[in-house]
């Protein structure tokens, strides 16, 4: 008989989903109102702390749209984005047709190099036109290299956009991810931490800020006794079913990402004293990440693949890294600035079954695998 398939980061539900969901279906609030809805924002507002004001959403991706929105991102403006990421981070930019300018990776969290910031930055203004907004990533998990970068935006005065929509649960210096932009976004997909089916939060600093997102997300009403629309609005409120997801999923939220971390220190046991392999790791104790996924990179892309065929034929799941956005056909003729380290990490890099379901017996057949194959 086949072994059982590994995936890479399931869904993993707590047992009290259910409760909240039958609640939404007994009250008849199933869609974008309800008890579920209030209770999530304010669960996750109290979790955040600092000044924190969470709108839920049908999406992150949807949530960067609007954090763009709500900096008055427009057609031809310049948004300095993080390459070494996922394509929903660039996307919302061509949304509003405004121009990405794609930074390289540092070595130390494979997220924004602040020496490429700062050079994309002069060159934006070297062209007439400072950038109207920074995207940030804390990738796997990772968080970002908040000291340097804050200090470039504050030097420029240009805001951050926070996508810590792998980082729920991370922290720097003791800060939660998700609180040092000057708006923020989590997301909920059926791959990350917790989730509400799909989904993700907008964070902002303020009430004001707050419920200008919220109108823009439930199609821009303006306050008439009719329907009256003077602005283009969207429809990317979170529903009250998958908020009632969310409360349950949140409910179990530090353990799983204690049992992220315990994945994490299972690779680091694996593959210590190995030459041929270097699992992702956090610099220093400045920073804290929920090892959404355990990464590694291979001595070279042949050993690579070898790896990831190997995987495949014990019907464990693994993945590329993400392909860096300066590389992809979409966005290959748009400014890049660094020294390609990420497309470096991308041609040797795998991501590793990291699910908060995973077994001893999992992990009995991941090792296997690794210590046979990497030697």
């Amino acid at each position: 008989m086949k072994n059982e398939k590994i995936w890479l980061s399931p869904p993993h539900m707590g047992g009290n989903e259910l409760k909240y969901i039958k609640d939404a279906f007994d009250t008849n609030w199933i869609s974008q109102y309800g008890s579920n809805l209030d209770e999530f924002e304010n669960s996750l507002e109290e979790y955040l702390g600092n000044s924190s004001h969470v709108t839920a959403l049908s999406s992150g991706t949807a949530a960067i749209h609007l954090a763009l929105r709500l900096l008055n991102v427009e057609e031809g403006d310049f948004v300095i984005c993080q390459s070494f990421t996922f394509v929903a981070t660039a996307n919302p930019i061509l949304y509003l047709k405004a121009v990405p300018v794609f930074v390289d990776s540092e070595n130390q969290t494979w997220n924004m190099c602040p020496d490429a910031l700062e050079e994309s930055i002069k060159y934006c203004i070297q062209q007439g036109k400072k950038p109207k907004a920074i995207i940030t990533v804390s990738l796997y998990g990772m968080p970002f290299n908040v000291d340097d970068i804050l200090q470039i935006s504050r030097k420029y005065e240009i805001p951050v956009i926070e996508d810590s929509a792998e980082a729920l649960g991370s922290k720097y210096k003791g800060r939660p991810c998700g609180t040092f932009g000057d708006l923020s976004i989590i997301s909920f997909n059926g791959n990350k931490i917790i989730t509400t089916a799909g989904g993700g939060i907008l964070i902002s600093r303020n009430s004001d800020a707050k419920r200008r997102a919220l109108f823009l997300a439930t199609q821009a009403k303006d306050n008439e006794e009719f329907y009256s629309h003077s602005e283009i609005g969207y429809n990317y409120r979170m529903d009250n079913i998958a908020a009632g997801i969310g409360r349950g999923q949140l409910e179990t939220l530090e353990e799983k990402i204690s049992q992220r971390r315990k994945n994490h220190d299972f690779y680091q046991q694996t593959v210590k004293n190995n030459g041929n392999i270097k699992l992702f790791s956090a610099p220093n104790s400045d920073f804290y990440s929920n090892y959404w996924l355990s990464t590694i990179i291979l001595k070279d892309s042949l050993l690579k693949e070898k790896l990831k065929a190997e995987f495949s034929q014990n019907n464990i799941e693994t993945r590329y890294l993400w392909k860096p956005m300066h590389l992809q056909p979409l966005y290959k003729d748009y400014k890049f600035f660094g020294n390609n380290l990420s497309g470096t990490l991308f041609e040797g890099g795998l991501c590793l079954p990291s699910g908060t379901n995973l077994t001893d017996n999992c992990r009995a057949r991941i090792s296997e695998v690794l210590q046979n194959e990497i030697h």
